[in-house]
């Protein structure tokens, strides 16, 4: 047996074997725990990054910023409650759904917003896809429906994109009342065909004769009415509308599935079908979906009302993206475990672990990334090798994460990155970046386009650009790096290197009054004046031994011995960040149900700063 899981083996052994009257053999991977973490890193949920290790390479991008005060730099509507995004690739383009209401959660009026882009990156202005429902008649003028969808996308077998979404009756979108199942098809144009309903909640009333959209049978186009037929008879896709829908036929035959939110599947190597849902859910079926064993509670997930999502990744392998939080407030960080057999999952790792800001009240704003969606298995497949994710922060921003598989947290190789074999504004392999839309990381074609270097562009009052590299873990590091800054008057970088748990014994960094400064054990300690647009060359040796660092500039030594800041008994990443080190919210200080304020000012941009990046060298195991 591998001996990564040997242990494993022998703790699930031991445990599944309950002993007393009526005992069964509730072996792990059975109906019983259809899946198991068996350990290894504990997320710190005091910490916005659990103090886990980042999945070495994520690129996090923010699809769109809400906007109340300007919304024509954000959607044009200036709703501050998005939430509920899905993500499928079709037609050599990225597609994003999310909900929209213009303050707080199941609060109408509601509506479906798209974004695409072609890379991933560069996202356009999302558009309405299914606009506000109005209730009336048979309710009073000006009632209007909410929206709720639990599916955004799906791929056809003969390869048509079908949009949907599901208008439903605020504050309950369970409840009875809701209105039905909304689709229509995406062009390869990029249009949009009629909106129809695909199904009717027929056990409130409704149907053709009493809503504002036909039934999809009366389409002339045949190929999305076969398209329509199609995902109806596909039961898995079906299964993710179940606690939307309270409809009075048969499209759901086994009722022991009631209670459980949001359901996501994935294949098993043996053909099983595991089922997962919210507040640590997990289901089997033999039968394609048809029939599911009775949902279990898989006590080693840690999670709650937040979004579990799992897909077999493009090495064979499986991941499970989930928040493994006990606080439904707090959902932070997002994270990755990973499997072999899709059945025991270890190596808990960081996608998302920022959290800036809640800028607009609203209600439900549970903070955090959270409500993840991969593209579904069997529903088209992103480009190359990599997990692509899409989820909300704060329940008000969209982002999207790009996991490179395989799936990994260690670096063995030294770092030796020019950035000059990448594409301008293309990934920027092996780092690890946070661009929100006012603060990006991107490879630019400075000082020309032979040679590159890395930027980091900031004009968020609330959130900041970052960029880290992964090094191997050492107690003795040389680190060398080009540096210069395009402004000394504003702004801010802050250089940190850390430990696996993300603390920072070395801190310096580039503040707005001209100076470079160092923390000295406790004290901030100036370096030198710094001058716009000059490269710098640096040159950091850690010594965690000693517990100091010593800094050089331009070949001389500026720093000498100073002392760390916070203990560490190694170092393995090196952190470049366009703000302050934040640490709220945090748990005891912010809950999505306080009666906070908008934050000051949130809409409007600051002034650019940008500082740019290149020839990072790092050896390990070297004074």
């Amino acid at each position: 047996m591998c001996t990564r899981y040997y242990s494993a083996f022998v703790f699930v052994l031991a445990s599944a074997i309950q002993i007393g009257p009526g005992a069964i053999l509730a072996q792990t991977g059975s109906i019983h725990e259809p899946v198991r973490y068996v350990g290894g890193p504990v997320v710190h949920n005091p910490a916005h990054d659990g103090q886990l290790r980042p999945a070495i390479g994520i690129e996090t991008v923010q699809v769109m910023r809400a906007n109340r005060t300007h919304p024509e730099w954000a959607d044009d509507f200036g709703w501050t409650y998005n939430h509920g995004p899905n993500i499928v690739y079709w037609n050599d383009r990225f597609y994003v759904e999310y909900l929209s209401n213009p303050v707080g959660e199941h609060i109408a009026p509601g509506q479906t917003l798209l974004s695409s882009s072609a890379d991933g990156r560069q996202w356009e202005k999302p558009q309405v896809v299914f606009p506000v429902y109005d209730l009336s008649p048979p309710d009073p003028p000006g009632t209007t429906a909410m929206m709720h969808q639990r599916m955004g996308f799906y791929v056809a077998p003969d390869d048509r994109l079908l949009v949907l979404a599901f208008y439903g009756r605020a504050p309950n979108r369970f409840a009875k009342g809701g209105i039905g199942r909304v689709v229509r098809e995406a062009y390869k144009d990029g249009t949009f065909g009629p909106i129809y309903f695909l199904r009717y909640n027929t056990s409130s009333g409704w149907s053709e004769d009493n809503t504002h959209f036909p039934f999809y049978k009366r389409s002339t186009d045949a190929g999305f009415v076969a398209a329509c037929d199609a995902l109806l008879a596909d039961v898995l896709m079906r299964r993710q509308w179940f606690d939307e829908e309270h409809l009075d036929d048969d499209a759901f035959s086994d009722r022991n599935l009631v209670k459980p939110q949001a359901f996501n599947w994935y294949r098993r190597k043996d053909g099983r079908l595991v089922g997962l849902w919210k507040w640590s859910l997990a289901a089997l079926s033999s039968d394609e979906g048809q029939t599911w064993s009775a949902p279990a509670k898989v006590a080693t997930l840690q999670m709650t009302g937040a979004k579990i999502s799992g897909r077999r990744t493009s090495d064979g392998r499986y991941a499970l993206i989930y928040n493994p939080n006990v606080d439904d407030d707090h959902r932070w960080p997002l994270a990755i475990v990973t499997s072999d057999d899709g059945i025991l999952f270890d190596d808990m790792l960081c996608v998302h672990g920022e959290v800036p800001p809640r800028r607009f009240a609203g209600r439900y704003k549970d903070f955090g990334p959270q409500y993840n969606r991969c593209v579904a298995e069997g529903n088209g497949e992103s480009p190359g090798d990599d997990l692509w994710v899409t989820y909300s922060v704060n329940k008000e921003d969209i982002w999207v994460s790009r996991i490179p598989v395989p799936i990994r947290a260690r670096e063995t190789e030294p770092v030796y990155d020019n950035f000059d074999n990448l594409k301008v504004d293309g990934p920027v392999t092996n780092w690890n970046t946070y661009s929100p839309r006012w603060a990006s990381v991107r490879v630019a074609g400075d000082p020309n386009v032979a040679n590159k270097s890395l930027e980091l562009a900031d004009k968020d009052p609330y959130d900041y650009a970052r960029a880290i590299r992964v090094f191997p873990e050492t107690r003795l590091a040389k680190i060398r790096f080009k540096l210069r800054a395009e402004q000394n008057d504003f702004g801010r970088l802050e250089i940190d290197v850390t430990d696996r748990f993300g603390y920072r014994p070395v801190r310096f960094f580039l503040d707005a009054d001209r100076q470079m400064k160092a923390i000295n054990g406790r004290k901030v300690e100036t370096i030198v004046s710094y001058a716009l647009n000059r490269w710098y060359e640096f040159e950091v040796r850690v010594d965690v031994d000693k517990g100091n660092f010593t800094i050089s500039l331009d070949g001389e030594r500026v720093l000498s011995a100073e002392a760390f800041a916070e203990h560490a008994t190694s170092v393995e990443r090196i952190s470049f960040r366009t703000g302050a080190y934040r640490t709220g919210p945090t748990l005891r200080n912010a809950t999505s149900e306080q009666p906070d304020r908008t934050a000051p000012d949130p809409d409007r941009p600051e002034s650019l700063a940008a500082f740019r990046l290149d020839d990072v060298v790092i050896a390990a195991n070297t004074k």
